[in-house]
């Protein structure tokens, strides 16, 4: 019986054997001609944020099509001042950017505008202490 299903295996791995040719190039017959080549990049964005209790207000937006890109953000900065950036690339001549402040910066303490907060003050929990026979 092992003699038969020995046969019985040599001849399955000879009927599926594949030549081997040895490591090299590929072939042209197996190269594929697709083309990695990337498209020219196109978008447009814009998002922004603008919360009052945390004087959070900031917003980008971004428009590109090929090697030309524009955009602008701001901010409102913690001393009051709003920043405004407005930049352009134009393909390999980099980053080109106008910054301006709108406002005047102040530093006046206690104010909630200036972005100061008190700091928090730790109170250490208090421990509980229960009767075996009282109820939680």
């Amino acid at each position: 019986m092992v003699i038969v299903l020995g046969l019985a295996a040599l001849a399955a791995a000879d009927s599926g054997s594949v030549e081997f040719r040895g490591y090299g190039v590929p072939s042209s017959e197996s190269r594929s001609f697709e083309s990695y080549e990337s498209s020219e990049a196109k978008y447009d964005f814009q998002w922004a944020v603008k919360d009052d209790s945390s004087y959070n207000d900031f917003g980008h937006q971004e428009g590109r099509d090929g090697d030309n890109t524009q955009g602008s953000y701001y901010v409102h900065l913690p001393d009051g001042r709003l920043q405004k950036v407005t930049y352009y690339v134009d393909g390999d001549d980099g980053y080109i950017a106008d910054v301006k402040y709108d406002g005047s910066a102040s530093f006046e303490s206690g104010s909630s505008e200036s972005g100061s907060y008190e700091a928090p003050r730790y109170t250490p929990p208090q421990a509980r202490y229960y009767d075996s026979n009282e109820s939680k």
